[in-house]
């Protein structure tokens, strides 16, 4: 069966890959606008993890909206839902089945039972979030000892989630200063490769 997984070039996708690919074929999926040309980061991960890639573009008004709901928030939570949600239709449009790397933590993303059971019911598909029983600390350790992986601080860590070309419209749209009002410090993974 085949299936598209939202992918970062993270540790939590990369992680989600590794335990579903025994049960299904999987294609790393990273979803973009044509804002930056970040995604080129988890062509490179998913090149190092030996998983097939795809780049999918979504609709430049999904990235609008998300960014007006964080300016209006003030923080970020709802533009990212906004964008995972419509990820995960597109992806599931094209799939037997779709998954993500959501952990039981996350504040965001997340996908409650009534929306994954709308994914299902209305695409044909199986949605599958295989860490969601997981908090961060199992993660960390799996991780610890399965990927080699880079952190540091959101800007400064090549990434391809959500977050990286919101950033740059949100700069592009306001200034440099709407992104710090928006986002607070946080780190960021990277996945350079598997460890041996």
């Amino acid at each position: 069966m085949e299936l598209g997984l939202l992918y970062s070039g993270g540790k939590d996708s990369t992680l989600a890959a590794l335990v579903l690919d025994r049960f299904y074929d999987i294609t790393l999926v990273t979803v973009h606008f044509g804002i930056t040309d970040e995604h080129a980061h988890a062509r490179a991960a998913a090149a190092e993890t030996d998983f097939d890639f795809e780049a999918l573009q979504l609709d430049r008004g999904v990235a609008d909206d998300a960014v007006a709901l964080m300016v209006e928030d003030g923080y970020p939570r709802n533009g990212i839902q906004h964008v995972h949600e419509h990820a995960l239709e597109a992806v599931a449009e094209r799939f037997d089945a779709v998954a993500d790397g959501t952990r039981r933590d996350d504040r965001v993303p997340t996908v409650s039972r009534a929306h994954a059971q709308s994914l299902e019911d209305r695409h044909g598909v199986d949605y599958v979030s295989p860490l969601s029983g997981f908090g961060r600390g199992a993660i960390d350790r799996l991780v610890a000892a399965e990927l080699d992986v880079e952190t540091g601080p959101s800007e400064e860590i090549p990434r391809a989630d959500y977050e990286a070309e919101l950033r740059a419209l949100l700069a592009a749209d306001r200034d440099d200063t709407a992104i710090s009002d928006v986002f607070p410090e946080h780190d960021q993974t990277y996945v350079h490769g598997l460890r041996n």
